[in-house]
C-alpha cells in the first residue's frame, strides 16, 4: 500500500535523477571503496522507491533493478542505524529471500546503512554482501556510514547543479512572478478605494473609513510580500526567518482578498490547522496565496461551487500541508510539468500565466521542503507540500 511517506520519498528521488541511466563515476568509486574497505566481493547502491529497488551503482554484479518486495534493503531502510547480519538464513526477516534462497543470489553476509536526505528522509542504502558468513569489525562499521554520507552528499550535489543550471530561467521570469503573486491583494486595494469614494460625503464617512483602513491593511501585506520576494530573487536568496505559524489566518486572508475582487466563486473553504508550520511567514502566506487561489480558480472554472479542504498534519518528515478541491484535477502526464514557470497543462481557457504553482515550488524548495500533486478525494487535485520541522 502506498503512503504519503512514499509519495514524498519519489518525489525526492525525481529530484535527484539518477534513474535509468549509466552508473555515475562518483558513486561508482563510493560503491568499490565500500567493498575495498570492507573486504567484500559485493556492495550495492540502492534507491528505493514506492515499487522498486533501483541499483545506481554497484561492484560484484551488474545493477539492476527488482521488485521492491524482492528487496533485502526494502525491510530495513526505514530504520536509523546500521543491520547487520552475519548469516541471513538465520535470520527471519531474510531466509526466505531470493537473494539468500539460490534464486537470484547466495547472500549470507549482509551489512547496510540507509542514505538519508538533509530533510530526514531515507531513500535508499549502500549495502555489502558476501556468500560466506562474517562479522563486521567496527572500524568498518565507522567507514560504511560515512560512505553513506559521502553517497548524499554526490546526491545532493547534483541535484543543486541542475536547479542552477536552471535558475537564469528563474530570475528572467522573476518580474511576472511578483505580477502573478500580488494581483489578488491589488484587486482588493482597488475595490476598497471605489468603496470609499462612492460612499456619500457626510453619511458615510464611518463607512468610508473602514473601507480605507482595509485598503491600508491590503497595501501593507503587499509591501511585506514585495520586499520578502526580492529579497528571495537575490544573489544567493535571503535567509528563511522560520517561526511556527499558524496557516488559518492566511488562508483567511487570501479568500477575503478573493471575494473583495469577485473572484471566489463563492468558495465553501474549511481549514483543519492544529498544528503549526515552521517556516517563513510572509513566505508562506505567499505560498497559500497560491496554493488556495489556484484551487478556487480551477474548481470555480466549470461552474461548481468549490470546495477547498485545507489541512495540516505531521508526517515522518516533518509538517505536510494539503489541499483538495473538487475541479478537473491535473492529468497523470501534467503533474510535473504544472510546477514550472509559464506552464499551464491543458487547462488553456482557465485565466492565468503558469507562475503560481511555480513560486510556490520555489518558497517549497527554499525550506528544504518538497511540493507534489495527486487525485484529491474530493475528486479534483491535490496539491501537498511537506517542509521540514528543522
Amino acid at each position: 500500500m502506498k503512503t504519503a511517506d512514499d509519495a514524498i520519498r519519489r518525489a525526492i528521488i525525481e529530484q535527484y535523477g539518477v534513474l535509468g541511466g549509466a552508473p555515475e563515476p562518483d558513486l561508482q568509486g563510493l560503491v568499490q571503496l565500500a567493498a575495498t574497505v570492507c573486504g567484500v566481493p559485493t556492495a550495492v547502491i540502492n534507491i528505493i522507491d514506492d515499487r522498486f529497488q533501483h541499483q545506481i551503482a554497484a561492484v560484484g554484479i551488474e545493477p539492476a533493478v527488482c521488485s521492491r518486495e524482492d528487496s533485502m534493503c526494502a525491510v530495513v531502510f526505514r530504520k536509523p542505524g546500521h543491520t547487520v547480519v552475519s548469516d541471513a538464513t538465520l535470520d527471519e526477516r531474510f531466509a526466505g529471500n531470493p537473494f539468500v534462497t539460490g534464486e537470484v543470489a547466495n547472500v549470507r553476509f549482509y551489512a547496510s546503512s540507509p542514505l538519508v536526505t538533509p530533510s530526514g528522509v531515507p531513500i535508499g542504502t549502500i549495502c555489502i554482501f558476501d556468500d560466506k558468513p562474517r562479522e563486521l569489525p567496527e572500524d568498518e562499521s565507522a567507514a560504511l556510514a560515512l560512505i553513506a554520507h559521502q553517497i548524499v552528499d554526490v546526491l545532493e550535489l547534483r541535484r543543486l547543479t541542475r536547479e542552477l543550471g536552471e535558475s537564469n530561467e528563474q530570475l528572467e521570469n522573476f518580474a511576472a512572478q511578483v505580477a502573478h503573486d500580488l494581483r489578488n491583494p491589488l484587486t482588493a486595494l482597488t475595490g476598497y478605494i471605489e468603496l470609499a469614494s462612492e460612499v456619500p460625503e457626510v453619511a458615510g464617512l464611518p463607512a468610508a473609513s473602514r473601507a480605507l483602513a482595509r485598503a491600508e491593511s491590503v497595501a501593507d501585506r503587499m509591501s511585506g510580500m514585495i520586499a520578502r520576494l526580492l529579497d528571495y530573487a537575490s544573489v544567493g536568496g535571503a535567509p528563511i526567518r522560520r517561526s511556527a505559524v499558524d496557516i488559518a489566518p492566511l488562508v483567511a486572508a487570501t479568500m477575503e482578498d478573493l471575494r473583495t475582487g469577485g473572484h471566489d466563486h463563492g468558495a465553501e473553504v474549511t481549514v483543519d490547522a492544529s498544528v503549526l508550520v515552521p517556516a517563513d511567514p510572509t513566505l508562506l502566506g505567499v505560498l497559500m496565496q497560491n496554493l488556495v487561489g489556484n484551487a478556487v480558480k480551477f474548481a470555480g472554472a466549470g461552474g461548481l461551487t468549490p470546495q477547498i479542504a485545507v489541512a495540516v498534519g505531521t508526517v515522518v518528515a516533518g509538517v505536510r500541508i494539503t489541499v483538495d478541491d473538487n475541479g478537473p484535477g491535473v492529468p497523470l502526464a501534467e503533474r510535473e510539468l504544472v510546477l514550472e514557470p509559464l506552464e499551464r497543462g491543458s487547462n488553456v481557457d482557465v485565466p492565468g500565466f503558469g507562475i503560481g504553482l511555480a513560486t510556490c515550488r520555489r518558497i517549497v524548495e527554499s525550506h528544504g521542503g518538497r511540493m507534489g500533486i495527486d487525485d484529491s478525494p474530493s475528486g479534483g487535485a491535490r496539491l501537498w507540500v511537506v517542509l521540514p520541522s528543522a
